[in-house]
């Protein structure tokens, strides 16, 4: 009767026997009438599965593919083809979150290489077994620091911040009793001078940057974490992660916590997600850190073994008392970054950065060369970069968009845009032409 519902009809009878009910009206006779549903559902008829697939076809034609140059914490990088075939595996696709550790030691063990991986990427000592997004990795550093500073609650934020993640911080603090205070931007990067006296007013748990920042610019934060320590506060920098395949490690900048998104390392932008945040921190905070960590040890047999380790009671008992309440990661996006960076090693990593770097800086050159662009800050930049353009910026956004190109990121005065390893000469030179109108 019930095609694909388990139970059957002595089950039911047997339910509302226990619970003293003759039918299912009964059963559900609290309900009022006037909000009960009375119509026949609107389903579509039945159809094949080519039907199907042809209905699918029509709607995914619909679909522009447009040539990105936009960013803003989400880059148009190339995927191996070879991940996303490892990834369908039914051993990895219908996977939860290694609750019996005993029995998840696949699972464990590509989360430990993945966690060995970030922390060489970040030059940290310790990562946790991946977040959500970038952004929700962000808010969670900015609990830790209040966490570990105990009876303070302002957390300074770079007003350079990627505005998404900036409203991300502002959700999670509303409940907390955290006070978020937003540093000037003094041409496009924070003042190191700014920092220094809003920490001199106390009660600072920690401050957050971002590398690159909003704007693209590669800030120099010489002094910044030694700021930061004098005054007992902690210094979170949030970075692109593919980035950091050439430029200063979080950890050689000397942060206590490096956040961000690892979206860059192969993870298609796939209209917003799913994505993966990473999180890691020096040592002496781990016992800090929300989520969860993967370590290496040997069982009874002197075999090696990966179990869940470090974890704070406070997660799933005290948890008024927990930093986070984040326990849950069935991390399959974090065996995608994991497969990514295996692929592409040390030297991969890089050649796709400066491929990055010479596209941007390339189009970059041809747009000024227009007369209608100027770089809205002289900065150094990696592979974004924010311009001011002369005439109508809408309606060049949309001209673009006409001829297939996604035109970077509209501000206020002109545009954000963004370049991958997967734009060529040709592609960048199309664009030029068509803003040189």
């Amino acid at each position: 009767m019930y095609k694909y519902f388990p139970h059957t009809e002595d089950d039911l009878q047997a339910m509302m026997e226990k619970v003293g009910v003759k039918n299912l009206d009964e059963l559900y006779a609290q309900i009022p009438e006037h909000i009960r549903f009375k119509g026949d559902y609107e389903l579509p008829r039945a159809a094949s599965e080519l039907e199907v697939r042809q209905v699918f076809e029509e709607l995914g034609n619909k679909n522009k593919q447009l040539t990105c140059y936009a960013g803003m914490g989400v880059y148009d990088h190339y995927t191996p083809s070879v991940i996303p075939n490892l990834l369908q595996r039914s051993e990895f696709l219908t996977s939860y979150t290694p609750y019996q550790a005993e029995i998840s030691q696949g699972t464990l063990h590509y989360i430990f290489e993945y966690q060995s991986m970030m922390t060489q990427l970040t030059g940290m000592d310790i990562s946790n077994a991946s977040m959500y997004d970038g952004t929700t990795a962000c808010a969670e550093a900015m609990m830790m620091a209040v966490a570990a500073g105990k009876k303070v609650n302002k957390v300074l934020v770079t007003g350079c911040m990627n505005p998404l993640t900036y409203e991300v911080l502002k959700t999670y603090a509303l409940h907390r009793n955290i006070e978020i205070e937003v540093l000037p931007i003094r041409d496009g990067i924070t003042s190191l001078d700014d920092v220094k006296a809003a920490l001199a007013q106390g009660g600072v748990a920690g401050v957050i940057v971002q590398q690159p920042n909003v704007y693209g610019i590669v800030e120099d934060f010489t002094g910044f974490a030694e700021a930061c320590h004098e005054q007992k506060a902690l210094f979170i920098m949030d970075s692109v992660a593919a980035d950091l395949a050439v430029l200063k490690t979080p950890g050689e900048w000397g942060a206590d916590i490096a956040v961000g998104d690892g979206q860059s390392l192969g993870i298609p932008m796939q209209f917003g997600g799913p994505y993966v945040g990473y999180m890691c921190c020096t040592e002496k905070l781990i016992r800090k850190m929300p989520g969860r960590i993967v370590g290496m040890t040997q069982d009874n047999r002197g075999q090696r073994a990966f179990v869940l380790t470090l974890q704070a009671r406070e997660q799933h008992i005290r948890r008024q008392k927990a930093t986070s309440n984040i326990c849950s990661n069935q991390s399959l996006m974090a065996l995608w970054v994991t497969v990514y960076l295996s692929l592409m090693g040390k030297e991969g990593l890089k050649e796709a950065a400066q491929l990055s770097y010479a596209g941007a800086h390339y189009l970059c050159d041809e747009l000024l060369k227009t007369g209608h662009f100027t770089l809205a800050f002289d900065k150094p930049f990696f592979n974004e970069f924010y311009v001011k353009y002369d005439g109508d910026a809408n309606a060049l956004y949309n001209r673009m968009i006409d001829v297939g190109i996604m035109g970077g990121v509209r501000l206020e005065e002109g545009f954000l845009f963004a370049v991958t390893e997967k734009r060529t000469k040709k592609e960048i030179d199309n664009l030029v032409k068509i803003a040189a109108l």
